[in-house]
């Protein structure tokens, strides 16, 4: 992932016009669906503007067969009349806008599914975001010791 990012440009408000953005990732999240039916409701990573930009999906499903075993993303394109299916095979990478252009679902698994998840983050969006926390905990806090 780094190498393919690091390698990437994106345009930005730094001064030098664009970002690496192998510079902006986060830990990675290792997501396991016990299968029995389990997945996980339609949603996106960034709805708030979290700082999120980038998600990266790699699977750790050797044998998979979506037709058994089920488990397959489904995305939701902002604006497109079809839906992009992605079986969760082994060794397959997948990167995708974090914001509302992907709304993404995991339909219902029957066998223990694993993933990883990195996110990639905007630099200046991050900030703000960690800012706007930072005085929303102040202005809790505040009112709590008042009463």
């Amino acid at each position: 992932m780094e190498r393919m990012l690091g390698q990437g440009k994106r345009e930005s408000n730094t001064s030098s016009g664009t970002e690496d953005l192998s510079s902006l990732k986060n830990g990675a999240m290792v997501a396991c669906y016990p299968g029995n039916g389990t997945g996980y409701v339609r949603h996106v990573d960034n709805p708030n503007g979290d700082g999120r930009c980038i998600t990266c999906i790699y699977y750790l499903n050797k044998n998979w067969d979506s037709k058994l075993h089920g488990g397959v993303l489904r995305i939701f394109p902002e604006g497109k009349s079809f839906v992009a299916d992605v079986e969760p095979i082994f060794d397959r990478l997948l990167f995708f806008w974090s914001d509302r252009r992907n709304p993404h679902e995991v339909q219902p698994s029957y066998a223990t599914r694993y993933a990883m998840t990195v996110w990639y983050f905007d630099a200046d969006e991050r900030a703000e975001a960690k800012k706007k926390f930072r005085n929303l905990t102040r202005k809790t806090e505040s009112a709590l010791t008042e009463d």
